[in-house]
């Protein structure tokens, strides 16, 4: 399903260029996790790996930067895939670093791909030209944009439009300034999940918890404008502090802690219906 007019709104923004070519067979961009599409919510996770394809090597970088932040977010494929089991949702994750090009950025966007990131120079994105971007477009990022549109369309198909959730993590530490939120939930102007999952998570004393810290949910064409905002669809994006994901034990840890907060929300009234389509907003959404 190529990701056009959405059956949802008229808003949704053009596709990327397409390409018949294929310069990278057998590299497979995009994850889908089998659900129950009836439970009525939809995990999606932008930045899940760091993985490139053999040509592109280390897109000139020194192996250990693509295990940094710049590379992925550290710990969210493990909490994605966990709490799709606990749920039994559906889930659809990317299988390439953000490096090579970012999904959670709009088509036209400046930092779609990233020449220099945290202040290292990506030799492999340094010089890339117009070309490249729109094979990158139509080789990595649409076809996670498709099936991000084909995901919610079964839930629309038997009248259960999927609330999102998607799953990111943020570096403790940002130009010098320690962050001090345990988790933080962006959105823009639709609360019907965000606000209840701030609520939940402020019910542990134990929590700092950020409403749209460290960042903000309104930045036009991110994957929750979207695919949320745009189409009218609940959503939240969540971020989890990458120290506490960084090993298997935290992992499975706030697995547990969203099933826990999350499980009760899908039977909120309201939240599988379908609002009139926002958009227009601005800001300054995820970075790392």
């Amino acid at each position: 399903m190529i990701c056009l007019v959405s059956v949802l709104t008229e808003s949704h923004p053009e596709p990327p260029v397409r390409s018949d070519e294929d310069r990278d067979g057998g590299f497979v961009p995009v994850e889908r996790i089998a659900g129950d599409v009836s439970r009525g919510l939809l995990l999606i996770c932008d930045h899940a790996s760091n993985r490139l394809p053999d040509r592109y090597g280390t897109l000139g970088l020194p192996a250990d930067e693509l295990e940094r932040h710049i590379g992925y977010d550290i710990g969210v494929e493990g909490v994605t895939r966990r709490l799709a089991a606990m749920l039994g949702v559906p889930a659809v994750m990317t299988r390439y670093s953000r490096l090579l090009i970012d999904p959670n950025r709009g088509v036209e966007d400046p930092t779609l791909v990233m020449r220099v990131s945290d202040g290292t120079v990506v030799p492999g994105n340094a010089a890339i030209d117009e070309a490249e971007i729109a094979y990158r477009k139509a080789r990595f990022y649409a076809p996670y944009e498709d099936a991000v549109c084909d995901a919610i369309g079964e839930g629309v198909a038997i009248g259960r439009p999927p609330a999102l959730l998607s799953i990111h993590s943020f570096t403790p530490i940002w130009r010098g300034m320690e962050r001090p939120w345990h988790v933080g939930v962006l959105w823009d102007r639709d609360g019907r999940l965000a606000q209840p999952m701030i609520a939940g998570f402020q019910r542990d004393g134990r929590l700092v918890v950020g409403d749209n810290e460290p960042y903000t949910g309104e930045l036009v064409g991110d994957t929750m404008n979207r695919h949320g905002t745009a189409k009218g669809l609940a959503h939240a994006l969540i971020e989890i502090r990458q120290d506490l994901i960084a090993d298997e034990a935290g992992i499975a840890e706030w697995a547990e802690r969203l099933a826990g907060t999350v499980e009760p929300l899908l039977a909120l009234p309201g939240l599988n219906d379908i609002l009139p389509a926002a958009n227009g907003t601005t800001g300054q959404g995820d970075g790392s």
